[in-house]
């Protein structure tokens, strides 16, 4: 069901989307069983003259049944959704596959900064490339990202990846994706973290490997020094560090 409404760019957001849809189909069946009886039982015993209300115990075969069938059926639908949501949890989060490459993701009020390995694929050397607001990425290569947040909280929302992880201060917190659909998609905080939380949006370009190793190649930074910039979408307050370091 959400995909019709939201691409499905991760290899594990089809996961995502089944386990919602569990929970959506059976809880929904739930919802309007309890409506629908709540409204005939309105409608069946509403005052009418000739009709006295009843003082019932619940102490009866039949009435105990009444209780006690929705009961267990519940807890059948607790069963059903409760199962494929350790599968969901072990594959995501504790099956981790080996990554092909790193990127470092660090948030601040109100700007993502995105660290990726350069040319030698391998993230902290001198290669790396710096990007505000702009995450590149390569199609059908698994990644593993460091997230930290320089401030207050916030949370790294990738809608099209069916992910979403804390950014907490004082901590690095580790994750993964396998983006499978090239394109460029939203990245968003989910997390309120201050006046402009609103405004706290990134963009994310997955490419193919050719268009991926272009950008690499022209996004090098120069080797006599590091830290270059490759998005023009600058945070002010690095932009304001920059000159007065110039």
């Amino acid at each position: 069901m959400l995909e019709s409404l939201l691409p499905r760019a991760s290899s594990y957001a089809v996961q995502i989307d089944v386990l919602f849809d569990i929970i959506t189909i059976l809880v929904g069946f739930w919802f309007f069983l309890v409506l629908g009886y709540f409204f005939y039982l309105i409608f069946r015993y509403r005052q009418r003259d000739g009709h006295k209300a009843e003082y019932i115990s619940g102490e009866t075969h039949k009435q105990k049944q009444a209780i006690e069938i929705p009961h267990y059926m519940i807890l059948v639908c607790d069963v059903a959704i409760i199962i494929p949501t350790f599968l969901v949890w072990f594959n995501i989060k504790i099956d981790v596959p080996p990554p092909d490459e790193e990127v470092r993701i660090v948030a601040q009020q109100w700007a993502w900064t995105f660290y990726h390995a350069g040319e030698d694929k391998v993230l902290g050397t001198e290669d790396d490339i710096v990007s505000v607001n702009e995450l590149h990425i390569k199609n059908n290569t698994q990644y593993s990202y460091h997230l930290e947040s320089k401030d207050v909280m916030h949370n790294f929302s990738v809608p099209v990846f069916r992910l979403k992880q804390d950014a907490i201060p004082g901590r690095v917190i580790s994750g993964h994706f396998k983006p499978i659909l090239e394109g460029e998609w939203d990245i968003q905080c989910a997390e309120m973290c201050g006046v402009a939380h609103g405004i706290m949006g990134a963009r994310i370009f997955i490419k193919s490997e050719a268009e991926h190793n272009a950008w690499l190649a022209a996004n090098t930074p120069d080797p006599t020094g590091a830290g270059t910039l490759a998005s023009a979408n600058q945070n002010p307050s690095q932009e304001k560090k920059d000159q007065n370091n110039g």
